[in-house]
């Protein structure tokens, strides 16, 4: 039976752990027929661990974005193992722990989570640019911007950045027949997420305001957001942010 991304070929960014909704956005998009290249920071043998639980081995590239020199040498080292891209799956976001106290943090720890969470979707997208030939689709992940959540502190405009950044460049590089969308994802128990002070209290939200059943042991839903948004299937669909939150973001007060 043949797979919705039958032929691609996607880089994934952000698979740290088996948890990570990265993981299994990689683990699905294998199962439906692409082929996949990972990157890692700060520890790409800890990427490299956990690329052998995926359905079929994948090669890592160290990839820091914030480094002008790892950002061009990434077209490179990508047309060597798969000759192009065809999608490219952004799961990049850091911020200081001092950018969790929204009145006294920093402008240097602000700066650095915007680099890290929101500016590097421009980056890696101009990076990977030489490889799609015909088009390609980028798909990030965020956590809804719209609202102020518990803790979520200076990640919060972080978001929102990134969120402007993926329409900024749907705007310009459509006419290329690059699609760029968002996946708007609930919580999830992952690294990033456990390293967020008081992340059960931000849970907590889902726990009580979610339609559907919202469970944060598992990643493999927003996983098949971020599939189907790499596949034919939206042809037509850029700037888009696709919620899959359990209907959190309808719900009134």
């Amino acid at each position: 039976m043949s797979g919705i991304l039958d032929g691609k070929r996607i880089l994934v960014t952000g698979v740290l752990k088996e948890s990570s909704i990265a993981f299994h956005a990689a683990k699905v998009a294998q199962e439906q027929g692409a082929e996949i290249i990972l990157t890692g920071f700060p520890r790409p043998t800890l990427t490299e661990r956990i690329a052998r639980r995926l359905p079929n081995p994948a090669k890592v590239i160290e990839l820091d974005v914030t480094d002008d020199k790892h950002l061009d040498r990434l077209a490179g080292l990508v047309r060597e193992e798969l000759g192009g891209l065809d999608g490219v799956v952004h799961s990049i976001g850091f911020a200081p722990q001092g950018a969790f106290d929204f009145l006294e943090a920093s402008f240097d720890d602000v700066a650095t989570a915007m680099h890290v969470s929101a500016y590097s979707l421009k980056s890696l997208t101009m990076a990977c640019r030489p490889l799609f030939d015909g088009g390609a689709s980028v798909v990030g992940l965020t956590f809804d911007a719209q609202f102020a959540w518990p803790k979520y502190d200076w990640m919060g405009p972080a978001k929102a950045a990134l969120e402007a950044t993926s329409r900024y460049l749907a705007r310009d590089l459509g006419k290329e027949n690059i699609r760029c969308n968002l996946v708007s994802a609930g919580p999830i128990g992952s690294m990033a997420a456990k390293s967020i002070p008081g992340f059960t209290d931000l849970a907590e939200v889902w726990n009580a305001r979610s339609p559907l059943e919202w469970d944060m042991g598992d990643p493999e839903p927003a996983g098949r957001g971020v599939v189907a948004l790499l596949s034919d299937f939206f042809p037509k669909t850029t700037g888009e942010i696709v919620h899959v939150d359990g209907g959190v973001h309808m719900m009134g007060a």
